[in-house]
Order: structure tokens, then sequence, then C-alpha cells
């Protein structure tokens, strides 16, 4: 079956940098697209970033512009979310998932990571 792992969060300081990693198995991984969602407490979950197929194309939340990069190792079966200029607000759980199109809708993406936490903090 599909399994996506997540790995990287932790907790950083304002302004600090993680690079989270997502490990695909059970599917054919250069085949699909891949997104990265959040979800803070008490919050939905929200659109991150997405990459498609061969990683030539990208989408990101306004929040997330210019300051997190998503990319793909298609020989790895992983795909990754470098995260810069952190901020408190970027807190929450952060999920990798993969469906048969890059949308921004989680209700859109068929499989789901276990989330990893990130923890930014002043």
């Amino acid at each position: 079956q599909v399994q996506l792992v997540e790995s990287g969060g932790g907790l950083v300081q304002a302004g600090g940098s993680l690079r989270l990693s997502c490990a695909a198995s059970g599917l054919t991984f250069s085949s699909f697209p891949m997104g990265w969602f959040r979800q803070a407490p008490g919050k939905e979950r929200e659109f991150v970033a997405s990459i498609n197929w061969s990683g030539a194309k990208a989408n990101y939340a306004d929040s997330a512009k210019g300051r997190f990069t998503i990319s793909r190792d298609n020989a790895k079966n992983t795909v990754y979310l470098q995260m810069n200029s952190l901020e408190p607000e970027d807190t929450a759980v952060y999920y990798c998932a993969t469906g048969f199109t890059a949308t921004m809708t989680p209700q859109e993406y068929v499989h789901w990571g276990q989330g990893t936490q990130v923890t930014v903090s002043l």
C-alpha cells in the first residue's frame, strides 16, 4: 500500500530554517504530483505547496511564497519542503500528500503521511 513518511520537523527559532522530507513507497512516485499541507491547533488543514510529477511546476500558498521551496527527487522517491525565515505563525503539523492533480484542495489528495511537527519560537 502507499506509504508517505515525513521527517525533518522540530523546534526552531524565528528566522531559522528547516527542511522537511517525505519518503514515498508503494506507488510509482514519479507519476504523481505531491503536496504539502499544514494544520495548526484549532485550525483547518491548509495548503502550503504542490509540485507536479516532474518537478517542473510548483505552486505556493501566499504565506509560503518567497520563503518556502518545494522540490522532489524522483530517483529517491522523496519530496522536500525547504522552509526559510520561519515565523511563529508557521507552527503546525506538516503533512505531505499525493493525488492525481497538484491542487490546493486537501480533499483532492488521496494518500497522506502521518505528519511532522514544526514549532517556531520567538
